[in-house]
């Protein structure tokens, strides 16, 4: 396990980059799963808008101004910080990060450079007012132009992840209650950063996208199948994410032996002891499992402030994910063109999504809820109504579509 990219690299490469600590693996691929996400949605908008689906919209604009004494003073405030909290990290990296913990927690803290600080808010402030000159007009203009709504990809995104990773965040703690008391009692950033709950997220997430999709004029069941691919993309990424660091969301100890019919796959795949892992796992767990130092007779390096595995091996179960999401992703995108129902693409996601979680859930670890004597998981209860939910939606946009379509012939004939 990786749990952030320093690690990775060093091992791998033998790389020694001190300051990549401070980019943990799974925030990284996180990162990489809202981008990636944010293209295949632009990409859909610009198709469904070149299908008719879509349309932009005029708006009028200012060109040839030169730069504000705000957008100066706001980029120089942004090259300051970055000077005083980021190069100072980066230069003294080798000496602070030393002994393990988590470096994140040097953002949030006082220490940093003035001399950096005030070099970038310079050089920053500097090149804002130079691209003003340059791109300056005589006389600025007022022009119309077509503002497209692939256009508003960016902004979509930021509040998908907004309110995404707020909503994962809220649902872990709901899930976990013993954690929801600690976190308010003692609010750290550990605690923040550590677990989220991806349903949480699409929920959460889902509601401040369509908050903002009335906003912008743009029909939420188009913006709904223009990212049906792109979040199950993103899902399989994110996935990859907790794989490589080791996040806790793996299975439950798997203390079968790989069937013969699975020989060609790594024993890893099958059981796998994650070692390294970001949360630093150590005693034992009710789950079945036991965190152990790794020792310099196993067969795994020993990261610094990291260093325990799990015994026995669980189920890899991110791992699963990945390859489920990825054929589910290659599912949506080969019937984007194909289904002509505005909305049915989503209710095919959801109901892949949901089938998908349901069954890992079976050999997953998660906190469990008694509910008529059945031990049910939060994430089996939403991929349930996802399930089902989907299906629903299929079927309703479906029978609405032929109703309106035949009625529209019976008009035409009358």
């Amino acid at each position: 396990m990786y749990p952030n990219l320093y690690f990775a690299l060093y091992d791998l490469f033998g790389i020694d980059l001190p300051f990549l600590k401070l980019i943990n693996s799974f925030g990284f691929m996180v990162a990489l799963a809202f981008i990636a996400a944010s293209m295949v949605l632009s990409r859909e908008l610009k198709r469904k808008e070149n299908e008719g689906l879509l349309e932009s919209e005029k708006r009028q604009v200012v060109v040839g101004e030169p730069a504000s004494i705000s957008d100066i003073i706001g980029n120089s405030i942004l090259g300051f910080i970055f000077g005083f909290k980021f190069v100072y990290l980066a230069i003294n990296s080798g000496t602070i990060f030393q002994g393990g913990g988590l470096p994140q927690q040097h953002i949030f803290s006082a220490e940093g450079s003035f001399f950096w600080g005030i070099i970038l808010a310079a050089a920053f402030g500097t090149w804002r007012w130079y691209e003003g000159k340059k791109n300056a007009l005589p006389k600025p203009e007022t022009r119309t132009i077509d503002f497209h709504k692939y256009e508003y990809t960016g902004a979509i995104t930021m509040y998908a992840a907004f309110f995404g990773i707020l909503g994962a965040k809220m649902f872990h703690l709901f899930e976990n209650p013993a954690e929801f008391v600690a976190f308010f009692k003692n609010p750290t950033l550990e605690g923040f950063l550590g677990g989220l709950t991806i349903y949480g997220g699409l929920i959460v997430g889902a509601l401040g996208v369509y908050w903002y999709s009335r906003k912008i004029n743009i029909p939420f069941v188009h913006l709904c199948d223009a990212n049906a691919p792109g979040l199950m993309l993103a899902y399989g990424i994110g996935r990859l994410g907790c794989q490589i660091s080791g996040d806790g969301d793996w299975g439950i100890p798997n203390l079968n032996p790989k069937p013969n019919w699975l020989s060609w796959l790594p024993d890893w795949a099958w059981a796998y002891h994650y070692p390294n892992n970001v949360n630093g796992v150590f005693g034992v767990r009710p789950e079945g499992y036991a965190g152990k130092r790794i020792t310099e007779s196993d067969p795994w390096p020993i990261f610094e402030g990291y260093g325990t595995y799990i015994d026995p091996a669980v189920y890899p179960t991110p791992l699963y994910e990945v390859i489920m999401a990825l054929a589910i992703f290659a599912v949506l995108w080969y019937f984007r063109k194909r289904i002509k129902i505005p909305g049915v693409l989503f209710g095919l996601y959801l109901t892949l999504n949901g089938f998908e979680r349901f069954w890992i859930e079976k050999i997953r670890v998660n906190s469990t809820y008694d509910i008529f004597g059945f031990a049910i998981t939060q994430a089996e209860i939403i991929s349930t109504i996802l399930f089902f939910g989907g299906i629903a939606l299929m079927v309703f946009l479906t029978r609405r579509h032929k109703t309106n379509g035949s009625t529209s012939t019976n008009a035409t004939a009358q």
